[in-house]
């Protein structure tokens, strides 16, 4: 009878690494955010949205980034662009992201439906552990005046990390929401100041 012998260093190695895979692996979850625009063209805020320069604005956690690549027009537009980020509640931790942008105009009723759709690979630990993410802007009219803004986000976090990842993707979509609606009330100011001169 031959008896199989399994050294422990095989045997620690492939527990452990079995171990981290479940500590790093998780299913999508989402987040989901709207917000109104007062007295804004839906077309106008998707043309501001569709700009990342603009979302390294809007988001405070995008450090530096580059458009890697781009095609199409302006109604069906793509573009990849690599950025560093650091996360807002562990501030000292730095990632590099890639994310693949789709930019479109989904119907012209109603003043339009407009989309701004992207996904997301972001390493840390020097490309060792690389989570997911997608996410949408939909932008439409809701009356004559006023525009509504939705973003939807599905991302990967490890299972552990569950309340920290939340916890992060709900500042950052919190943020952009507030200084998106911060730079279109500045600018409807702006020209009612104009429109007084």
């Amino acid at each position: 009878m031959i008896r199989w012998r399994v050294p422990k260093r095989v045997l620690i190695a492939t527990l452990s690494s079995i171990a981290l895979y479940f500590f790093l692996s998780s299913g999508y979850r989402e987040y989901e955010l709207s917000g109104v625009l007062p007295h804004t063209k839906p077309e106008d805020v998707w043309d501001f949205l569709a700009d990342f320069s603009h979302m390294k604005r809007l988001n405070p956690t995008i450090l530096d980034f580059k458009v890697v690549s781009e095609s199409g027009y302006r109604n069906d537009w793509k573009y990849t662009v690599s950025y560093e980020e650091k996360l807002s509640h562990w501030p000292y931790t730095y990632n590099q992201g890639v994310g693949h942008y789709m930019v479109t105009k989904l119907s012209d009723a109603n003043g339009g439906v407009y989309s701004v759709a992207s996904k997301h690979r972001t390493c840390f630990l020097s490309g060792f552990y690389c989570p997911q993410a997608e996410g949408e802007f939909t932008i439409r009219r809701i009356n004559d005046h006023d525009t509504l803004v939705t973003e939807l986000v599905r991302y990967t976090c490890p299972f552990f990390f569950g309340s920290f990842c939340r916890r992060e993707v709900e500042y950052q979509r919190h943020e952009i929401m507030r200084k998106l609606k911060e730079h279109f009330e500045h600018l409807r100011h702006q020209k009612i100041q104009a429109g007084r001169g």
